[in-house]
């Protein structure tokens, strides 16, 4: 493929992440960019890692997702090594709130200190002054989860994030987290073969809040492959129709979906890269939005 045939379709459009950071709705979610099994210790392919992502800043895409618990934190460390000093509009969005002390052992840490400690942290790692969109990784149910948001509102407040966002929430925990703090972005799972947060993204759509739904290819968080890759059915009927795979289909339908919705599939592969990128230009009718809504 040549860059003019990859990159970011305009008409995908974008989305203003707390009314003020506009970016393609096509990111890219650098999770796999680390050491295998379970996302933990360096990604095995440095370099390669650098390149990818330094490809996808080439060919449109301005948001880059990541999480101090992948690596942990040398996903960020890879990040900033690529990119930095970044390129104006580029927007980091990390997660902090998880300790990870092995490949499957993943605790939810939501405690005050632990989060003012991982925010600084990640600030060091991807060389910044401050976040662009810091999200609490998940509750923690053994915190209240207003003291959880409250430290990033202060964190916040003293500049070292610039907008906040939540992950793996309900609408009720939106709303309390609304009461202290505006809440820019929620990333929970979903997908066209995984709904079960359809009520939070039509929330978030009806008060402008960005959603950013991972696992949209119905990916295992801690293992290789896209089960939605080798889809049957209506995927493979639209898909062949139009030339292109399932997966890409599925990712055309979520752009579809709702307009505030962000999309960050990962790759390890230039080749997947772009193959996501050419899903931004896929345009379907209403007749295969319906049939697709169905499934």
């Amino acid at each position: 493929m040549t860059d003019n045939t990859v990159k970011i379709d305009a008409p995908i459009g974008t989305f203003q992440i707390g009314d003020e950071l506009r970016v393609n709705r096509l990111g890219y979610g650098a999770m796999r960019l680390t050491g295998q099994p379970g996302n933990f210790g360096p990604y095995s392919d440095w370099e390669g890692g650098q390149k990818l992502l330094c490809r996808a800043v080439k060919l449109g895409i301005n948001f880059i997702d990541t999480a101090e618990a992948y690596g942990p934190g040398l996903n960020e460390e890879l990040i900033a090594s690529a990119l930095h000093p970044y390129t104006n509009g580029v927007v980091i969005g990390t997660k902090g709130g998880i300790n990870k002390p092995a490949p499957d052992d993943i605790r939810a840490d939501g405690r005050p200190e632990n989060l003012r400690r991982g925010c600084e942290a990640s600030l060091q790692r991807l060389k910044l002054d401050q976040i662009d969109l810091y999200q609490l990784h998940r509750p923690d149910p053994k915190v209240p989860f207003t003291e959880s948001v409250g430290m990033l509102a202060t964190l916040k407040s003293e500049g070292k994030i610039r907008h906040v966002g939540l992950s793996n929430v309900t609408i009720a925990q939106i709303e309390q987290a609304q009461r202290i703090v505006p809440i820019a972005s929620v990333q929970n799972r979903f997908g066209i073969s995984e709904r079960d947060n359809e009520d939070v993204l039509d929330y978030c759509t009806k008060h402008a809040i960005a959603f950013i739904p991972y696992g949209s290819l119905g990916a295992h968080p801690l293992k290789q492959g896209a089960p939605l890759a080798n889809a049957q059915g209506i995927l493979a009927l639209i898909a062949n129709r139009h030339g292109v795979k399932p997966n890409q289909i599925a990712l055309a339908w979520l752009l579809h979906r709702a307009k505030n919705i962000i999309l960050i599939p990962g790759t390890t592969t230039i080749a997947h890269l772009e193959e996501n990128i050419a899903a931004a230009s896929i345009k379907l009718t209403e007749d295969e939005i319906e049939a697709l809504n169905q499934m």
